[in-house]
């Protein structure tokens, strides 16, 4: 069924082609039967037809169709042709018309059409010349009363077809604006990603190049201390490959050229100052450490310093007055685990679904791009009983 409607609106010249066939049809019927003179019928035909005609043209030239049933409707009362079924077109006429949303003076023009239609066909073929002129008033009223109904339907249709242009529109130009702001989120939130990580490769190296020259300087004088600066070269060698791995997606062409001072960048021992910090600005904080804390690649050591931090900036902004906040480290053996919750009034939905692919929620959009860069797992959203949370798995294996 679905088909035969899509059938239907795709060729809507064929429609209203049937329906001009079906007029016609019954016009021709009605011409057969009238009984008025030869004359009369012989100039009722071709009316009919073009009336007829209008109908399956009406949508292709809505305001040349519209004089052309004008200058009928004047030829019908000239030739003394009466009211018949092909009159039926000029209501479909007048619907088109104002429904298109074509010039306004073609609208006009069909509602001024159709209300005097009726008062100049009532003069023409006054059935009963003893009528009272308040019964001819009354029913000339009555029969233009379809006239007026077929052009307020067709302007209420051309109102709200521009209404829902204008709507998709405004839906279509809003994506691209908020695709347009994502993309830009993303963007500076890789580039910053890309500086404060620089060092992290940038330590490693350099803790490579000390060891290595340490080593050849005891090399033969203290050979145990040469081989355990081997082995710290190895390990910090690995390590820093498995950081650059991981920053070959995001990081900046020339970004290692930027000038500024390099400052050590935190880690998951500075996440309690950090809290205290967060206290001190008047937000109660629950902190706790599960496990045996123990040294962690610098990559997931940073990553887990910023979710706790953009984290607990989410709750002061979002979360309301007196808001409450609880922050848990967990150790596993093969990982880092995050559990953030706040017990305020929670974010909108635009700002935590798809890392806030509206362009609004940028601070969970770099959340999911660090988590992601070092293998790790994400989760966003509304907490059970009200508040927010914000969960998260860090590996502490490399990310092949």
């Amino acid at each position: 069924m679905q088909r035969f409607y899509d059938f239907l609106r795709g060729h809507p010249t064929g429609v209203d082609s049937f329906w001009a066939v079906l007029l016609f049809g019954l016009s021709l019927l009605w011409v057969v039967q009238d009984n008025e003179g030869v004359g009369t019928r012989l100039a009722a035909i071709p009316l009919v037809l073009l009336l007829s005609l209008s109908v399956a043209l009406r949508r292709r030239a809505p305001e040349k169709v519209l004089l052309l049933v004008l200058g009928l409707g004047l030829a019908q009362l000239a030739l003394d042709v009466r009211p018949n079924p092909a009159d039926f077109a000029m209501l479909v006429i007048i619907y088109t018309v104002a429904a298109q949303g074509g010039p306004r003076w073609a609208s006009r023009l069909a509602l001024t059409g159709g209300l005097l239609a009726t008062p100049a066909a009532q003069a023409r073929w006054r059935d009963d010349p003893t009528e009272s002129v308040l019964g001819q008033v009354f029913v000339t009223i009555v029969i233009c009363v379809p006239f007026v109904l077929a052009w307020v339907l067709g302007d209420s249709v051309r109102t709200r077809r521009a209404y829902l242009d204008q709507l998709e529109e405004r839906a279509t130009r809003l994506e691209k604006e908020r695709e347009a702001q994502a993309k830009v989120a993303v963007a500076a939130e890789r580039a910053r990603i890309a500086r404060e990580l620089h060092d992290v490769v940038a330590h490693n190296v350099s803790v490579m190049v000390v060891q290595a020259d340490g080593a050849a300087y005891v090399l033969d004088a203290a050979p145990d201390q040469a081989k355990q600066a081997l082995e710290t070269i190895s390990s910090t060698g690995r390590q820093a490959l498995a950081e650059m791995r991981r920053l070959l997606g995001v990081l900046r062409t020339g970004d290692a050229k930027e000038g500024g001072e390099y400052v050590p960048q935190p880690d998951v021992g500075q996440i309690e100052e950090l809290i205290e910090n967060v206290r001190g600005a008047g937000l109660t904080v629950d902190f706790r450490i599960e496990g045996t804390p123990r040294p962690l690649p610098s990559g997931v050591e940073l990553t887990a310093y910023r979710i706790v931090q953009e984290a607990l900036t989410n709750s002061r902004k979002h979360g309301g007055p007196d808001v409450g906040a609880s922050v848990r480290l967990v150790y596993f053996d093969d990982g880092l685990g995050l559990l953030v919750e706040d017990d305020g009034r929670g974010a909108a939905h635009e700002l935590y679904v798809d890392g806030g692919a509206d362009g609004r929620g940028h601070g969970l959009i770099g959340m999911r791009e660090r988590v992601g860069m070092v293998g790790g797992t994400l989760d966003a959203g509304p907490r059970p009983g009200g508040g927010f949370r914000i969960s998260a798995l860090l590996p502490l294996k490399p990310a092949h």
